[in-house]
C-alpha cells in the first residue's frame, strides 16, 4: 500500500480548514423580524477585518497540491496501462460524488422542513445560496482538473515558464478590466481558468522536481512584492473575497492578487517543509489530518449547512452574541470565534452520516486483466 504524503496531507487540511475557518467568519446569518435568517458580512461593517482573508483565502495551497498529486496520479495511472480518460473518469467521480450526493440530499430535506415550519422560507432559500455559492470553486477544481494531460503536456515543454504565462495572463485583463480603456466588467471571467491554473501548473512543475528552495524564495519574494504593489499602489481591493455593495473583487472574478497570493503561500509552504513535517509527525496532528483529508469533500459540501443549522437554533433560543446578530463590532468577532467548537461538531456529525458517499464500501470488482480476455 502507498504511503501517504503527510506534506502533501498537511497542505490540503490547512486550505481545507482556511475555507471553512474563513467562510464561518465572515459570513453571517441575521435573525429577521419574520423568523427567517438573511446573509450578511461582517466585512461590509469591518474594513479592519478585511486582511484576514489575506490568511484564510487559502484556495491556491489546494490548487497546488491538486497539480501535484494530479500529475503524480496521472503518471502512477499510465505506468499500469491506464489510458488518460480512465484516470479522469475516476477522479472527477471522486470529486463530484460528495458534491452530488450533498446536492440530492438537501434537495429531498428542504422542502419538507419548509413546509414543516421548521425553518422559514428565507432560511430555506439562503440554505440553497450558501450552499451553491463555494461551488464554483468545484466547478474550476474540476475543469483544470480535466486538463491535466494538457497541463503534463506543457509542463514539459515550457516548465516553469508555462507557470509564469498564466499570471501573465491574468495581469493583461486585469489592465484591461482596470486600466485606464476598462472593458466591460465581465471580461474579468477570461481570468477564472488562468488564474487558477497558476498555482496548479506550479503544482505539476513541483512533481516533476523544478521548484527547488531557490523557486521557493523566489515565489515568496515576487509573490509579496506583487501583492504589496497591487493593493498599496495600484489600489486593489485589501479583501480577497468579494464584499458585499462593493463593485470590485479580487475574486469575483480573480484578479492578480490570487495568483500572487498563491506564490506567497506556495514559496512559503515549501520553504517551511522541515519544520512542517516534523509537527506532521506528532500523532494527534497527524491523526487529524488523517482524517480530515479523507472526508475533505464532504466536509467543504456541508460546512455551511453546519452553520445554517447552529444559526437556526439560536435564533429559536433568542439573539445571541455571534449568531443572528448584525456583524457590526469587535465583540461580534470574539463572538463568533467562540461559536466555532460547536461549529466543528455540528460539521463533524454532520459528515459522519454522509461521509459513505464519499468512500463508499466498494462493491467487488472484476480483475481488469481477467475483462480483456
Amino acid at each position: 500500500m502507498r504511503q501517504r504524503d503527510r506534506f502533501i496531507d498537511g497542505l490540503r487540511a490547512l486550505a481545507i480548514l482556511g475555507v471553512i475557518g474563513g467562510h464561518w467568519l465572515v459570513g453571517a446569518l441575521v435573525a429577521t423580524p419574520a423568523g427567517d435568517l438573511r446573509i450578511d458580512s461582517p466585512l461590509r461593517h469591518l474594513e479592519w477585518l478585511q486582511p484576514a482573508t489575506w490568511f484564510l483565502q487559502m484556495l491556491g495551497l489546494f490548487f497546488l497540491v491538486g497539480g501535484y498529486t494530479g500529475a503524480q496520479g496521472l503518471r502512477r495511472a499510465r505506468a499500469r496501462g491506464e489510458t488518460d480518460a480512465e484516470w479522469l473518469r475516476r477522479r472527477l467521480w471522486r470529486i463530484g460524488r460528495p458534491v452530488l450526493a450533498a446536492t440530492v440530499i438537501l434537495a429531498v430535506a428542504l422542502p419538507p422542513l419548509r413546509v414543516l415550519g421548521v425553518i422559514g422560507a428565507g432560511t430555506a432559500w439562503n440554505t440553497v445560496v450558501l450552499f451553491v455559492q463555494p461551488l464554483w470553486f468545484m466547478a474550476v477544481y474540476a475543469v483544470i482538473t480535466a486538463l491535466t494531460p494538457q497541463l503534463l503536456r506543457l509542463d514539459r515543454r515550457a516548465g516553469l515558464r508555462a507557470v509564469l504565462a498564466f499570471a501573465a495572463v491574468v495581469a493583461v485583463v486585469d489592465l484591461l478590466r482596470f486600466g485606464p480603456a476598462a472593458e466591460p466588467a465581465a471580461i474579468g471571467y477570461l481570468s477564472v481558468l488562468p488564474a487558477w491554473c497558476f498555482a496548479y501548473q506550479l503544482g505539476i512543475a513541483w512533481s516533476a522536481g523544478r521548484v527547488d528552495r531557490r523557486v521557493a524564495a523566489g515565489l515568496l519574494a515576487g509573490g509579496l512584492a506583487a501583492f504589496v504593489v497591487l493593493i498599496a499602489v495600484l489600489d486593489y481591493p485589501v479583501s480577497m473575497v468579494s464584499v458585499p455593495g462593493t463593485a470590485r473583487s479580487n475574486s469575483n472574478p480573480p484578479s492578480l492578487l490570487v495568483p500572487a497570493l498563491a506564490a506567497i503561500q506556495a514559496g512559503a509552504a515549501l520553504l517551511l517543509r522541515d519544520r512542517i513535517e516534523r509537527f506532521l509527525h506528532r500523532p494527534r496532528v497527524w491523526a487529524a489530518v488523517t482524517v480530515l483529508n479523507l472526508s475533505a469533500m464532504s466536509v467543504f459540501c456541508w460546512h455551511h449547512v453546519a452553520l445554517v443549522g447552529v444559526s437556526e437554533l439560536a435564533r429559536r433560543l433568542g439573539t445571541l452574541p455571534g449568531l443572528g446578530d448584525v456583524p457590526t463590532g469587535a465583540g461580534w468577532v470574539a463572538a463568533r470565534l467562540a461559536w466555532y467548537p460547536l461549529l466543528a461538531l455540528t460539521l463533524a456529525g454532520i459528515v459522519v452520516l454522509v461521509r459513505r458517499y464519499e468512500h463508499p464500501v466498494p462493491a467487488a470488482v472484476p480483475d481488469r486483466a481477467a475483462t480483456r480476455l
